[in-house]
């Protein structure tokens, strides 16, 4: 009776290590849906943005523009979710001084993610929709030189 009683115990404390552990980073894996490779391949080049699990609370991603052998354009992503607040956090070498700008989360559901930071000259808004399982849209929005502009991505995702 003892050892069933101390298995119950055991039991009830993993169940509630695990659920409290899932429920954690329930942001992050609300957009879990961009994990892999994806891909636009055009007249102009092609563009390829690749997202990984780094750990529990962070995505890291690289975005890159291919045009024939040369590399035009090159972004490194996390996505990174901090208490309740998940943050879009992207590093370009030739902005900023090279140094990550944070975008935070305003809209999330399962099939979308929102970010927005006011205070950035272009974009101050970063969106991402899952059209299909193998097909997204990135957007990057806002005003540039006082005039509203905005640039969407689609991308399909890459067969392994």
């Amino acid at each position: 009776m003892k050892t069933h009683k101390s298995l119950l115990v055991i039991m009830a404390a993993s169940i509630c290590l695990i659920s409290c552990k899932k429920s954690k980073y329930i942001e992050l894996e609300k957009v879990k849906w961009v994990l892999g490779s994806w891909e636009n391949v055009t007249s102009q080049g092609t563009l390829t943005e690749i997202w990984e699990r780094e750990n529990d609370s962070t995505f890291s991603g690289i975005s890159y523009f291919l045009k024939g052998t040369d590399t035009l354009f090159t972004e490194k992503i996390s996505l990174q979710q901090r208490d309740d607040q998940l943050l879009y956090v992207p590093t370009i070498t030739n902005q900023n001084a090279g140094k990550p700008v944070a975008f935070a989360m305003i809209a999330i559901s399962d099939k979308q993610f929102v970010f927005e930071n006011p205070k950035h000259d272009f974009p101050q808004k970063i969106t991402y929709n899952l059209i299909k399982k193998d097909s997204i849209v990135a957007e990057i929005s806002g005003t540039e030189n006082g005039m509203a502009k905005n640039e969407t991505f689609p991308l399909k995702k890459m067969q392994k």
